[in-house]
């Protein structure tokens, strides 16, 4: 029964980690498709990983309340709905609506699937099911490009079809496998924290995306900048202060006073930020090489194969020489690839080499 429930969480935690990594390579199609400048096309992205974060902590509240199966198989079918939504659209804006609800779900499933994991699995085995759970995003982000390449030669639609299938097989499966008990709860939910903290997110993404790099101090100056990123200044330490008096908070800032938890954020955080270059790497080579959007997929194998090679060589130099060690020699080797990328990104060769520095510094990030 252990075996079946992790394969449950397994494959629904890779469908919508793939959805970060698959949809980098029908960015261009989609904005062909509906017209869209280049300062809208990345709310494709942004919209997901912005409802992502919100549904994160707002799904794993509701599942300590109504239980996992429940809440697990509503975000399943919030992704469903998500993708049903896309791949109908008629304007760019629906393309938006379902990316915020495919987001809303996929948060909900990764905290989830690891809350069933510690109902259901002994002390002893929660780490390996954990690390298994875990590396679905290496994973999802090695397959997500080449995936959505071979996908593209169909059309950019069946990118999002191909999720309905799957959520429905999954949701069948979850609903008679999942352990369906619930707590009882006498705190009231932190709906005010939860507000605050999606106010906040929803500001800074915003602020952020009505950034002009070409005038960067400028733009950040501007009336379509500056007040949302104020917003956030202002709201983040009252979330903080907020959440430490709270009865049962969205999100325990006593956490944080650990310095480890603190160092895996900031290296998450990190990781992150490389993942978010994958994602546009396609859209980078169709501009700079005049590829298709199918055969830019194609152009990021080096960076799976560095991955690949990666990983279990991060590995093994993590046992031989130790955390501090991989983890510098990580955060250099994406930062080598990023700077090429920004510097030299429209030569076939530096493009191709980057892409390199950039899968092997992620695969000992990730790792």
């Amino acid at each position: 029964m252990r075996n079946k429930v992790l394969w449950i969480l397994f494959f629904g935690v890779l469908m919508a980690a793939l959805d970060i990594a698959i949809v980098g390579p029908a960015l261009p199609a989609i904005q062909q498709s509906f017209g869209v400048d280049e300062r809208a096309l990345p709310w494709v992205f942004n919209i997901y990983v912005l409802m992502n974060l919100i549904g994160t902590p707002l799904m794993a509240k509701l599942s300590d309340r109504y239980g996992r199966r429940l809440i697990y198989v509503i975000d399943i079918a919030l992704f469903a709905a998500g993708s049903l939504t896309v791949m109908l659209a008629p304007a760019f804006s629906f393309v938006l609506i379902g990316r915020a609800i495919q987001g809303l779900g996929a948060g909900g499933i990764f905290p989830v699937a690891s809350a069933v994991i510690g109902d259901t699995f002994p002390p002893e085995k929660r780490g390996s099911a954990l690390g298994l759970i875990g590396a679905v995003f290496g994973l999802a982000f090695i397959v997500g490009p080449v995936i959505g390449g071979l996908l593209l030669m169909l059309s950019w639609h069946w990118i999002f079809a191909i999720n309905l299938p799957i959520a429905l097989a999954l949701g069948i499966a979850a609903w008679g496998t999942l352990p369906a008990q619930r707590r009882h709860l006498e705190a009231p939910f932190d709906w005010v924290g939860m507000a605050i903290l999606a106010v906040a997110l929803a500001s800074l993404a915003f602020g952020l995306n009505q950034v002009d790099t070409n005038d960067l101090l400028g733009s950040i100056l501007s009336l379509a900048v500056w007040p949302f990123l104020l917003i956030t200044a202002v709201l983040l330490p009252i979330f903080w202060r907020f959440e430490a008096r709270a009865q049962d908070p969205i999100m325990r800032t006593s956490l944080l006073s650990t310095r480890q938890l603190r160092l895996a954020s900031t290296i998450a955080f990190g990781a992150g930020l490389g993942e978010v270059a994958v994602v546009f790497l396609p859209l980078m080579a169709v501009a700079a090489f005049g590829v298709t959007e199918s055969r830019a997929s194609f152009m990021l194998l080096p960076l799976v194969f560095a991955l690949f090679i990666g990983s279990p060589t991060a590995g093994r130099l993590l046992d031989r020489l130790g955390s501090r060690t991989v983890i510098i020699g990580g955060t250099a080797l994406l930062a080598i690839g990023l700077f090429l990328l920004w510097l030299l990104g429209a030569n076939l060769v530096a493009y191709y080499t980057a892409t390199v520095f950039v899968g092997l510094g992620l695969s000992a990030l990730l790792g």
